[in-house]
């Protein structure tokens, strides 16, 4: 928003320079973008009188003009101005007179001139020429009132400052010299001195019909019919200046005022040709399609969800936005219909700016106007409409209904200014700043108070918002600084957690690639997974292919895993973490878990080694490689376990302690069909939160003995797990027994059918001397005897 810094001083005049007043308002949070002269750089430029004007004797085009100026006698000026004739007054540039840089970027100094064989003593100017305006079709003709030979500058006051000011959307209050003169006054202690609104005493009972039917987007609406106005009338020049110092184009008079209105006050208004309007006014949402052409003469099909001002047949204006050019004001207009409404910011914001506009009062109403406004600016209004262009008023008719909204009020700790600010505000501070901000305080007590806050604030509703104004009225840079002191407490680490991120690296270090799959799947391909859960069905689906949540990872996966197979992928090994939506009686569980697909050759292609097809073993190394980085792998078993989706003779649930925590296996030959997906497919799921947990680490002294080890070879029923053997070692091992380790398993020639061959590795070593042979192999022979008669074996040979 620009304004005149000239204007702003007669509302609130603080003995500050320019620069520090911008300073000021920039660190009271309204940001001065910039500032510029309201005119170009000129001089010896005065108020002149065309006494008379005659046709030059060689050119059509050139006058003849004897010009009252600064000096005694009038002066002979060469004009070619089609405009030019007796009587005007206008700019007069006199001998000696320098006017502002032209394209050539050189001030231009007027001289004695001769054309075409007359002397021409001055130039006669247009607004252009002064870098007053963009008029360069004739010479500016200025009031008739304008006093001959007083400089032009002093006349039009432009040694004044145009302040370009960069709002914040919560900040529609300063949308006005009203506004900003609020905040300046507030800042400097000062009255702001507002021109009297005095009621407009109606001289005609002349009123227009008007109804509400938009719901919340208009709760209020004021209206005034105004007859008998001279449109021909020209705006004031000063309020021209205004304007224009604001980027504001002067119109007519009836539109100027509405213009100047909305700067002065920031209640945008309309004026409507009365004898344009069928019937009624009403306030209602568009019908989809609906056509209206506005005032730029732009046609437009409205949406639905846009609000229009309508008679009793058409739309007539976008509310809030731009008016319609078939009620505008024109040369014609004898009577006005006068509007001023509250429209709310939800039902105007991003409007303008689906059809591609952006208009002032658009800028206004999507940021909040003041809703208690309208009645003073349509006063307003109607004293500068009869002041300047004549006219009979009717009464004001203000419609509402019962969205109108309602005042508000926020209370304030003083707790809470020492804790927001960093220091304890006096009582008579903090109430000083927010009355003379416009807020009324309502009750206090102990704890603090309570404010009613202004119709016109609408970012005004929390507690935070009070501390803020206190703030920036205090000043920024009079807060005190104080060192912050917060209690640095340093939380304990769970030292024995194990980080996502080393799960994923011990993968990915043995050939793994993440996948991310969707967490809603097919319903068929749920069912083929999982017939134990019936999966959650979204209410609201994406598509048919992701209509439930997965009750598994496997079916995100498989197709993975198959959409690589379809692209020639001769090696596929796939995990993903993420969370499992199994239904429960009591609720829905959501459990996060990591699961792999893995497919092909054990290792990548190369000469090395032959390939060979992954089978049940190392997957089963690759999940024990992921369970002991924790370092608690012995809590971990691998049991023979049945499962839907597995094949029964490759699958394992994998427990910690006696709880499963997951399953393992081949997927099953017939599933591998239905998918259509070659086999074999091996896959993992485990529970993230039984594996994130592992042991502390304890030093050991090294022994400085050297170990003992045996190795036996025992045959067994191949029924006989491994770990059966493995656990009676470790019961019967004794302290000193250091590590077991299976380095043979065998099955053929010299062993029976139904049996298999087994080769363990025992290893002791004591830590204060040598274990003698008769130690060790009185605990050989407790193992071997333990283990005949608990899974008949017999030492091989």
């Amino acid at each position: 928003m620009k304004l005149s810094e000239a204007w702003l001083r007669e509302w609130v005049n603080p003995e500050l320079s320019t620069a520090d007043l911008v300073e000021q308002i920039t660190m009271a949070g309204l940001e001065v973008d910039g500032v510029e002269a309201v005119a170009g750089e000129f001089s010896g430029v005065v108020v002149g009188e065309i006494l008379t004007r005659e046709q030059h004797p060689d050119a059509d085009k050139l006058s003849v003009c004897m010009v009252k100026g600064d000096g005694a006698e009038p002066v002979q000026v060469i004009c070619g101005a089609p405009n030019a004739r007796a009587g005007i007054k206008i700019p007069y540039a006199t001998i000696g007179a320098v006017l502002p840089p032209g394209a050539d970027g050189k001030p231009f100094k007027i001289k004695k001139a001769k054309l075409r064989g007359i002397e021409s003593f001055g130039m006669l100017c247009a607004q252009a020429e002064l870098k007053l305006g963009d008029g360069n079709d004739g010479i500016w003709e200025l009031p008739e009132d304008a006093p001959v030979g007083t400089c032009v500058r002093e006349y039009l006051q432009l040694n004044d400052s145009s302040i370009e000011i960069d709002l914040t959307p919560n900040r529609s209050d300063c949308l006005s010299i009203k506004g900003v003169a609020r905040d300046v006054g507030v800042l400097n202690r000062l009255a702001v001195n507002e021109p009297e609104i005095a009621a407009v005493a109606p001289s005609i009972d002349d009123t227009f019909p008007v109804a509400l039917n938009a719901g919340e987007a208009c709760s209020r609406y004021a209206g005034r019919v105004i007859r008998n106005v001279d449109v021909a009338k020209p705006t004031p020049l000063w309020m021209q200046e205004r304007l224009r110092r604001a980027d504001i184009r002067s119109i007519d008079a009836v539109v100027d005022i509405t213009n100047y209105v909305l700067l002065e006050l920031g209640q945008p208004m309309h004026a409507f040709d009365l004898s344009t309007l069928n019937g009624s006014v009403q306030a209602r949402m568009a019908e989809q399609g609906e056509k209206l052409t506005l005032l730029d003469g732009q046609d437009i099909e409205l949406n639905a969800d846009t609000m229009v001002i309508a008679d009793d047949s058409r739309a007539v204006a976008m509310a809030g936005i731009m008016g319609g050019e078939a009620t505008a004001v024109t040369a014609e207009t004898k009577d006005i219909f006068l509007e001023s409404a509250f429209f709310d910011p939800i039902a105007i914001a991003g409007r303008a700016r689906s059809y591609g506009l952006h208009t002032d009062s658009s800028h206004r109403f999507e940021r909040g106007v003041d809703y208690q406004l309208q009645e003073t600016a349509i006063e307003r209004a109607t004293q500068l409409l009869l002041d300047i262009v004549g006219g009979e008023a009717g009464p004001i008719g203000v419609v509402e209904n019962e969205y109108k909204p309602v005042d508000r009020e926020v209370s304030l700790r003083r707790a809470r200014i020492n804790s927001g600010l960093g220091f304890d505000m006096d009582d008579d501070t903090v109430i000083d700043i927010l009355i003379r901000l416009g807020l009324s305080l309502q009750r206090s007590d102990d704890e603090g108070w309570t404010f009613a806050v202004p119709s016109y604030r609408f970012d005004i509703s929390i507690e935070a918002d009070l501390l803020e104004e206190l703030a920036r009225v205090y000043g920024y840079n009079n807060l005190p600084v104080t060192s912050m002191s917060v209690p640095m407490l340093i939380e304990s680490d769970d030292e024995a957690a194990i980080g996502l991120s080393s799960l994923h690296q011990v993968l990915v270090n043995r050939g793994y690639q993440e996948a991310i799959t969707y967490s809603f799947v097919e319903p068929k391909l749920q069912e083929m997974f999982d017939k134990q859960h019936q999966a959650v069905a979204l209410s609201n689906p994406i598509s048919a292919d992701m209509a439930v949540m997965r009750t598994t990872l496997w079916p995100g996966l498989v197709k993975a895993l198959q959409y690589n197979q379809n692209r020639q992928q001769s090696r596929v090994r796939l995990f993903e973490t993420g969370q499992r939506f199994l239904p429960e009686a009591g609720g829905l569980i959501q459990d996060q878990v990591i699961a792999g697909a893995v497919y092909g050759s054990r290792q990548p292609e190369g000469w090395a080694e032959k390939q060979q097809p992954i089978d049940f073993f190392d997957v089963k190394a690759d999940i024990e490689a992921l369970l002991a980085v924790g370092g608690s792998a012995a809590e971990y078993r691998f049991e023979p376990a049945k499962h839907d989706v597995l094949h029964p003779g490759q699958c394992a649930r994998i427990e910690r302690n006696g709880s499963v925590i997951g399953f393992m296996g081949a997927l099953h030959p017939s599933l591998l069909a239905q998918l259509g997906v070659s086999g074999p497919v091996f896959l993992f799921e485990l529970k993230l939160a039984d594996i994130e947990t592992g042991v502390l680490p304890n030093f050991e002294e090294l022994s400085k003995f050297p170990e003992t080890r045996r190795d036996l070879a025992l045959i067994v029923d191949e029924s006989v797990p491994v770990a059966t053997l493995l656990d009676i070692v470790k019961q019967q091992g004794g302290e000193w027994l250091k590590n077991t380790t299976l380095f043979d398993v065998y099955q053929g020639e010299g062993i029976d059918n139904g049996k298999k061959s087994l080769a363990l590795g025992l290893t002791w070593q004591h830590p204060s001397r040598t274990l003698t042979d008769e130690e060790v192999n009185d605990v050989v022979e407790s193992i071997v005897s333990n283990m005949q008669s608990s899974c008949g074996a017999m030492l091989r040979g």
